[in-house]
């Protein structure tokens, strides 16, 4: 409710089609832009709810004053002794002061806080209509709109992401004086293209939603998003035992194409069955926005439809709906047929009429370079001679149907199809499957390869893009990262912790010789050190995700441990540790540290045991006892037992501390206590770098 002094704000922009995405991304920032631009004008406000169809975006503001406040602002700045020389001119620093509050400078007053002046400002705003503020601070909203992609129109030269082709904007029942890209603002709205074409009045901000709801337009996004969900369970319904599918990327489209959805069911020939299913889901999916119905785990001939026309045309938008699915169809399943003549073995060859990227040749290339890294991982990984063979004919056959008719029309489905030519041309199961399997995961969540063989190709796969992108430096910047190495690198770590029993190291290394090898020139050196800085980046990422103490990761990093597995095993041990016993880590954290400072490694670790105190004698035992039950434990991965057994050192260390003097006079003592030092933080040396954990931890 508005109160008689204040009025509701209405602002919209009504435009050509937006891209559905692209209006998501818009609403999300409206409703941030429209509060955050009236307080910048210090405005009074209430609630700011914002309201999109394909077609507008608008924002209603409740309780918006006449006035804005007459403000009294006072500002504190720099001391007397830097305002003013000895000659009691203002320097530059009372001036710069006195130009950034928007006074002048002699209007500075002097004032005593706790026995030192300072120069204060004070400033009188008063008090502003409202009215008149707002056409500047609506314009400000609509520039602040950040595009993926803008456009011009006519002579116009303000960009936006479709033509601009009214524009509401009100304040209570008086119109505001806004223009923007040759269009005026007035108190019309646009209803839906067929059920209510041209403009509608709104008397009043307060009546613009029942004006726009009457003119058939629904808008807000959640409530499409509701009707159609609902409509979905009523087709379930309608056809028992069908559960409907709507992926939420497909879902957030299709609510951002229509004004006033209407959920319908469409049918296709059973005939299109045949065809596997999912180039027929992709058909539907993302070629035409349709959902598809399942029964028992099964597709079925029954789809549902989403329309933005006249529901009482239903049977017309459903018959329309169903031939242009049979026209897609008829093509999944003609392409298909056609792949399904020649073996898949025969696409290899024409693998060379696609190009991979400019320097690193075509797919039919990569193909070759995948065979001879997987081959290369098989031996890393000792893989018996059968799954071996398995892996180089999976590697040869990955990408073959890339040249298929069916993935040229409906690409989201290559390695599927390319699944089912294989079991057609009689390859072995594993092998088909590990051809669907080698682009998991595809995304955050999804699962990787279940099985060896497609893990091994997966690898193989990736750690060439990413090693041959790196190599012509194309590798992922801050803002940018084309080929989506990022994604292809979390997506081998997955693997790699899923059980695959591969160096990462010794990938990269093999990666970067085959590159050589033919013929590519670069520093192999230096794109080695940038490649595994590259997934030690992306591990240290993922790991802090998950919640992990980040000195862990960090000491763990800085220990030269570059292994994803072990980095993720290390790391959750060291946390776990650090979280249960947080006392003992941090005095051990502090006493490696005080170690590591006093310490010359120049001298190595060759102790004369003659020399030693009682305290250095019993350090030295516990150490090189210890340092023995970490490497065993390190071996067989126990890294909770080996922290647990670093954690042994605490007292040695402290009694060391406590009774022995280090920089002792005698050079001999000196030395041979710095020597201890040595061995005592060698024993940590393979495990973390002590010394960050508490650091990071504060």
């Amino acid at each position: 409710m508005t109160s008689a002094s204040t009025h509701t704000l209405l602002f919209e922009i009504g435009t050509e089609e937006i891209p559905a995405f692209d209006l998501q991304k818009a609403t999300k920032q409206f409703a941030g832009l429209v509060p955050a631009a009236l307080d910048d004008a210090r405005i009074p406000h209430g609630e700011v709810t914002v309201l999109t169809s394909p077609r507008r975006i608008a924002a209603l503001v409740a309780g918006v004053a006449a006035a804005t406040e007459a403000v009294e602002e006072e500002h504190k700045g720099p001391s007397v002794k830097i305002a003013f020389d000895d000659a009691g001119n203002p320097t530059k620093a009372a001036e710069g002061f006195a130009r950034g509050k928007g006074v002048d400078v002699a209007s500075l007053e002097v004032r005593d806080e706790g026995g030192t002046e300072y120069v204060f400002a004070k400033r009188s705003i008063p008090s502003a209509d409202v009215a008149e503020l707002l056409p500047g601070v609506l314009k400000g909203v609509i520039e602040g709109i950040s595009w993926p992609k803008s456009m011009k129109w006519g002579s116009s030269r303000e960009l936006f992401s479709r033509p601009v082709r009214w524009i509401a904007a009100m304040l209570g029942d008086a119109v505001l004086p806004l223009s923007y890209a040759g269009v005026q603002a007035s108190n019309f709205t646009m209803g839906h293209r067929v059920l209510a074409p041209g403009r509608h009045e709104i008397p009043c901000a307060d009546q613009y939603e029942s004006v726009v709801r009457a003119a058939f337009v629904v808008p807000s996004e959640d409530e499409r998003r509701a009707i159609i969900e609902q409509g979905a369970k009523d087709a379930e319904a309608a056809n028992p035992g069908c559960t409907a599918v709507l992926p939420a990327k497909t879902l957030t489209e299709v609510v951002n194409l229509s004004e006033h959805p209407t959920v319908l069911v469409g049918t296709f020939d059973e005939e299109f069955l045949k065809v596997p299913e999912e180039i027929t889901v992709d058909a539907m999916l993302m070629h035409q926005r349709y959902f598809p119905l399942y029964r028992d785990g099964a597709l079925t001939n029954r789809f549902v439809i989403v329309s933005n026309g006249d529901p009482a045309f239903s049977d017309n938008v459903i018959d329309g709906n169903e031939r242009v699915v049979a026209a897609r169809l008829y093509d999944a399943k003609f392409f298909y047929e056609e792949d399904l003549k020649a073996p898949l073995e025969s696409y290899v060859e024409r693998l060379d009429e696609v190009v991979f990227q400019e320097q690193l040749g075509t797919m039919r290339s990569k193909t070759d370079r995948v065979v001879q890294l997987a081959q290369k991982l098989c031996l890393d990984a000792s893989v018996a001679a059968a799954e071996a063979e398995m892996v180089a004919r999976a590697a040869k056959l990955a990408k073959a149907d890339l040249v298929t008719n069916a993935v040229v029309e409906f690409t989201s489905v290559q390695g599927v199809m390319g699944s089912y030519y294989a079991a057609a041309s009689g390859e072995h199961e594993r092998v088909a499957q590990a051809i669907a399997d080698h682009y998991r995961p595809r995304f955050a969540g999804d699962e990787p390869p279940a099985d060896l063989v497609g893990r091994m190709v997966a690898v193989a796969d990736k750690v060439d893009t990413i090693c041959g992108l790196f190599a012509v430096g194309q590798a992922p910047t801050g803002s940018s990262d084309p080929f989506a190495l990022r994604r292809a690198a979390l997506g081998i770590i997955a693997i790699l912790q899923a059980g695959l029993d591969v160096s990462l190291e010794k990938a990269i290394d093999a990666s970067l010789a085959i590159y050589r090898e033919g013929g590519l020139d670069f520093d192999r050196d230096a794109v080695f050190g940038e490649v595994v800085d590259f997934f030690c980046t992306r591990t240290k990422v993922m790991l802090h995700e998950a919640g992990n103490d980040v000195g862990a990761i960090d000491a763990v990093l800085a220990a030269g441990v570059v292994e994803p597995t072990e980095v993720v095993r290390r790391t959750e041990a060291l946390t776990a540790a650090i979280r249960q016993s947080p006392e003992l880590f941090d005095d051990l954290a502090s006493a490696y540290a005080r170690a590591n400072n006093l310490r010359d490694a120049s001298l190595g670790d060759g102790v004369d045991a003659a020399l030693f105190d009682d305290a250095e004698r019993e350090l030295s035992r516990a150490v090189e006892e210890v340092s023995s039950k970490v490497a065993v434990a390190l071996d067989e991965g126990l890294y909770p037992q080996a922290l647990a057994d670093l954690a042994a050192l605490r007292a040695p260390i402290d009694d060391f501390f406590e009774s022995t003097m280090v920089m002792d006079e005698d050079a001999a003592l000196r030395e041979n206590r710095m020597r201890l030092l040595n061995r005592f933080v060698g024993a940590f040396a393979n495990v973390a770098d002590f010394s960050l954990i508490q650091h990071k931890r504060k």
